[in-house]
């Protein structure tokens, strides 16, 4: 894709490489700075509003993180910020330090998702036992992701967010396949354990509801019509 030129810097607020890949892909050139936040510590009760929360959260902690580094180093240029998982971060306004406001506009992105399997909210599997649960779970039945997407304009303190909801219907799941994916271990870093785009689960995803870029983390279209409405 042609790159895209913009006056204004993006942030990645996530150390998550698909989320990475997505937005290359898009044709940004961004840096990263991720986001070091206690998630089990924030709780809500659907989990849309926990997303959006979680979001909120990653996108305070990157501009805490970006405001010592300026302190130490000096900024010269405005920033937005997007940070994805926290619906209650839509429209709002954050305060930000003088560095900011006179900084060269800059996008921060900050994102997070959840699976949702028989009514049940799940996290990132905290342990290989548990990551084997969950895919026995989706074998010939079906869960969902939700995630969201938070944009902060740091020079403005505007803030524009939303999640995406997608359906994920699977075939029988092999007990070997499901072996072979424990054992490699990246069921453990990804929420639900549920990573469709990878080739041994691949083939038995039966039908996806919505976007795979979502699944992964990132939606495109939503991400494009935030850093858009926050500028």
């Amino acid at each position: 894709m042609e790159a895209n030129t913009f006056s204004y810097k993006i942030i990645l607020g996530s150390s998550s490489v698909a989320r990475r890949k997505i937005l290359s892909e898009m044709g940004y050139q961004f840096t990263v700075v991720t986001a070091d936040i206690d998630e089990k510590g924030i709780r809500k009760e659907t989990p849309e509003e926990l997303v959006m929360a979680l979001a909120e959260a990653k996108a305070n902690a990157v501009i805490s993180k970006l405001q010592t580094t300026s302190n130490r180093e000096g900024v010269n240029e405005p920033t937005i910020l997007i940070a994805a998982d926290t619906a209650e971060a839509i429209v709002q306004r954050l305060h930000v330090d003088d560095y900011l406001m006179e900084a060269e506009p800059t996008l921060l992105i900050t994102c997070d998702q959840v699976v949702v399997y028989g009514g049940v909210v799940r996290e990132k599997p905290s342990s290989k036992e548990e990551a084997r649960q969950f895919l026995k779970d989706y074998s010939g039945r079906h869960a969902a992701t939700v995630g969201s997407v938070l944009v902060t304009n740091l020079k403005t303190g505007l803030r524009k967010g939303e999640w995406d909801r997608v359906e994920i219907y699977f075939n029988e799941i092999p007990d070997e396949t499901i072996e072979k994916l424990v054992d490699e271990g990246i069921t453990l870093n990804v929420a639900g354990g549920l990573i469709i785009e990878h080739p041994l689960i691949l083939p038995f995803v039966k039908e996806v509801v919505g976007t795979t870029d979502s699944v992964m983390g990132l939606p495109k279209a939503l991400t494009e019509k935030l850093l858009k409405e926050a500028m």
